[in-house]
């Protein structure tokens, strides 16, 4: 037996294995190790060596009062961020899917903020949110308009962390939404103009229909993303004021460097992960079934 002839007998496997092996170690193994840690009463605050203590942890998170809250922001910050990001890219993609002067420096404008790193984004968004020298309050101020306080307060402080999430990654549902765009068939758009049917008709009838797998792949997108929030949230508010804008990133992530309780992070972020596994298979599936009504040509009067 030669070692040609063996290679080429198995070709199927040996030319992925690197590539598999690469995906296991990288990806597998840190999963694997955290669900066996998150198994382990692991605690540097007390002592406490990494020893199995079966599902300990994950019984306290049952009844941790925090765990629950953080869990409820974590959604919250989500459908917000995601819910605005998608109705504002969409919109403003069939804007710019139209010809106009100036339409590549408006779209090049658009794409500034994706390309700027969170952190700095941060930085720049707390000195403008600040109460009483913050360009944001100076402008509502010189409109008469009331103040809030932004991250300084407990119930405006989530939405405020959204607003600039959106500010950021808006423009990646524009890009998406404008590759759908460009990939529709032209047959339906040139029917529906026969038919003498309106624009409105035509994005609500033709359009939105064609463009709804790309758009749910756009939202999984985000939505996975905005879940895993962390830099933006960190950098600007730490968790507070208080436990206000705790989301589950920054819970386990206190959890494991602030009490350096490991064993308990790591079943914080096993659950975490469930959610957005569970969250990524229902988007998965909603985009493999199709549309209700197919889209057809949209007629004057409609």
């Amino acid at each position: 037996m030669t070692a040609g002839g063996f290679v080429d007998r198995h070709a199927r496997w040996l030319f992925p294995a690197p590539a598999l092996l690469f995906v296991f170690a990288l990806m597998i193994f840190p999963i694997l190790y955290t669900v066996w840690t998150s198994l382990t009463g692991w605690d540097l605050g007390t002592g406490k060596p990494a020893t199995f203590i079966g599902p300990d942890n994950y019984v306290k998170l049952a009844t941790d009062e925090r765990f629950r809250n953080a869990i409820g922001r974590t959604l919250f910050f989500t459908l917000l961020a995601v819910g605005a990001e998608v109705i504002l890219g969409v919109a403003i993609a069939l804007i710019l899917n139209k010809e106009f002067r100036g339409r590549r420096i408006v779209s090049s404008v658009l794409l500034l903020p994706m390309m700027a790193t969170p952190v700095a984004i941060a930085m720049v968004w707390l000195l403008m949110y600040e109460p009483t020298a913050g360009i944001v309050n100076f402008l509502l101020r010189s409109a008469h308009l009331p103040t809030p306080l932004w991250i300084a307060g407990t119930e405006s402080v989530l939405p405020a962390l959204a607003l600039v999430d959106i500010w950021e990654w808006t423009p990646m549902i524009v890009l998406i939404t404008l590759a759908g765009l460009a990939s529709l068939p032209s047959e339906p758009f040139e029917a529906a103009a026969i038919d003498g049917a309106s624009t409105l008709q035509t994005i609500r009838r033709i359009t939105l229909p064609l463009l709804l797998p790309t758009i749910v792949v756009g939202t999984l997108l985000r939505l996975i993303d905005a879940l895993k929030t962390f830099d933006i949230i960190y950098t600007m508010t730490g968790g507070g004021p208080g436990f206000s804008s705790e989301t589950l990133n920054v819970y386990s992530y206190q959890q494991a460097f602030q009490y350096f309780s490991f064993g308990y992070a790591s079943s914080v972020l096993v659950v975490f992960f469930s959610i957005v596994l569970t969250i990524s298979l229902v988007f998965t599936y909603l985009r493999r079934e199709p549309p209700s009504q197919l889209a057809r040509p949209a007629r004057a009067g409609e």
